[in-house]
């Protein structure tokens, strides 16, 4: 994968979070449904977070991808947009050779791992799309309409100039 298409999909990932993050916002403040889908999309931020130290040859901090406090709503989505935005800025730095370096880590089970940069970015993206889906469920499941979130379709909008067919 090259660099303009991983800033295309991070771009994606961002904007995904966010509207997802927006409607959100319809569950009622006392539902347990608001938690379990803040939870849901907090372990997606703590993952991102451990990949990104990761990449970076840092310390995360994380004892595990699941925090056991969830923030509110308002903090999360803060969060979820600071970090969005550093692995956009981080993908488009990257060259072949960065993409294709293996990194060792340790997993927050304590087993090491191994993987390249490239292996690490397309997990986090995959594993927020996975994730996205479980919360709309369960916003469909509370009557709330989930938002669309295809790559096709954040295509179709911020390029719809070259998304055109003719006689179409």
């Amino acid at each position: 994968m090259d660099q303009i298409t991983l800033e295309r999909v991070f771009t994606y990932k961002a904007k995904a979070n966010a509207e997802t993050l927006v409607a959100m916002r319809q569950f009622d403040d006392a539902s347990a449904a608001k938690e379990i889908a803040i939870r849901v999309l907090n372990h997606t931020y703590a993952v991102d977070r451990i990949f990104a130290a990761n990449l970076t040859g840092t310390e995360h901090g994380f004892t595990s991808p699941n925090p056991g406090l969830a923030p509110s709503l308002e903090e999360l989505s803060a969060a979820i947009k600071t970090s969005d935005q550093w692995y956009i800025n981080y993908v488009s730095l990257l060259d072949e050779a960065r993409l294709a370096e293996r990194i060792d880590f340790t997993f927050t089970d304590g087993l090491p791992g191994r993987m390249s940069r490239e292996e690490m970015l397309m997990h986090v993206t995959v594993h927020g799309e996975y994730h996205r889906g479980q919360i709309s469920l369960i916003m469909m499941q509370n009557s709330i309409a989930p938002p669309g979130d295809g790559f096709t379709s954040f295509l179709h909008k911020t390029e719809a100039s070259t998304r055109r067919r003719s006689g179409a």
